[in-house]
C-alpha cells in the first residue's frame, strides 16, 4: 500500500499527471534525496521541504513537453533534478533511456544509487560537460538546469547533437538576456514554454542548432 503523500507532493501531482508506478518511484526518490542530504549538498537545504514544487515539478513539466523523445541527456545532473525524475517517467515505456553525466563523483554515487534501487533506465556517465560528446551524440532530447549560460550550452551540445534532436533548457529571468547573448554566436529554431506556477521560469527548446556565419 502506498504511504499517504506530504501536501507539496500532493500540490505537484494534481497539476501532472503520472501512473501509480511513477507516482511510487517518486516518492521514493524524494526520499532518498533526503536521506543523503544529511551527509552531502545536493539541493539547498532551504528548499528541502517544498522538495516537491521546488525540484520535482520542473522534472514533470520537463517530461510532459518532451515526452515523444526516446533517448536523453541531462548534462550536470547534481542531484538529479530533473533527469533523475524524467527517468521516473521513462521507466513507464519501453525503449526508452536516460543518460546522466555529472563531473562530481559523490553525486554520481547518489545518482547511481537511485537508479539502481528504482530499476531505472538510466546510466550514469562520470565527466565533464566538455567531454560528453560521445553521449550526446546517441541522444534525441538534451536538457540541463542551472548549468551553464544558453551561449555556452549550445557550444556544448552543437558538435553531437543529432539532426533532428532537440534541447530543453530550464532558465530563470535572465533568459531574455541569455537568448540575445547565444544569438550572437548561434541560430536555432526555439520554442519558449512558460511554467504554469512561476511567470518566470521558463524551459527553452532548441532545435537545429549551428553556429552564425564568420
Amino acid at each position: 500500500m502506498s504511504k499517504p503523500l506530504e501536501d507539496d507532493a500532493q500540490q505537484v501531482l494534481t497539476r501532472w499527471y503520472v501512473s501509480r508506478e511513477t507516482r511510487d518511484r517518486l516518492v521514493a526518490y524524494a526520499d532518498l534525496t533526503r536521506q543523503w542530504q544529511k551527509s552531502m549538498n545536493l539541493v539547498a537545504p532551504s528548499t528541502l521541504p517544498t522538495l516537491w514544487t521546488r525540484h520535482i515539478e520542473d522534472g514533470l513539466w520537463l517530461h510532459s513537453i518532451g515526452k515523444n523523445r526516446r533517448a536523453w541527456v541531462d548534462l550536470g545532473s547534481g542531484g538529479g533534478f530533473p533527469g533523475l525524475v524524467v527517468a521516473c517517467c521513462l521507466a513507464d515505456d519501453e525503449g526508452r533511456s536516460m543518460a546522466l553525466v555529472e563531473a562530481n563523483g559523490k553525486k554520481c554515487a547518489f545518482l547511481r544509487h537511485v537508479v539502481r534501487e528504482l530499476a531505472l533506465p538510466a546510466t550514469v556517465h562520470h565527466t565533464r560537460i566538455e567531454q560528453a560528446s560521445a553521449v550526446i551524440a546517441g541522444a534525441d532530447a538534451v536538457s540541463a538546469r542551472a548549468l551553464a549560460s544558453l551561449d555556452a550550452l549550445c557550444g556544448y551540445v552543437a558538435p553531437a547533437l543529432l539532426a533532428d534532436g532537440h534541447c530543453y533548457f530550464l532558465k530563470g529571468r535572465t533568459h531574455p538576456v541569455e537568448i540575445e547573448d547565444a544569438t550572437a554566436h548561434w541560430r536555432f529554431d526555439m520554442v519558449k514554454h512558460t511554467s504554469r506556477t512561476d511567470a518566470e521560469s521558463v524551459i527553452l527548446e532548441l532545435s537545429n542548432i549551428a553556429a552564425q556565419a564568420a
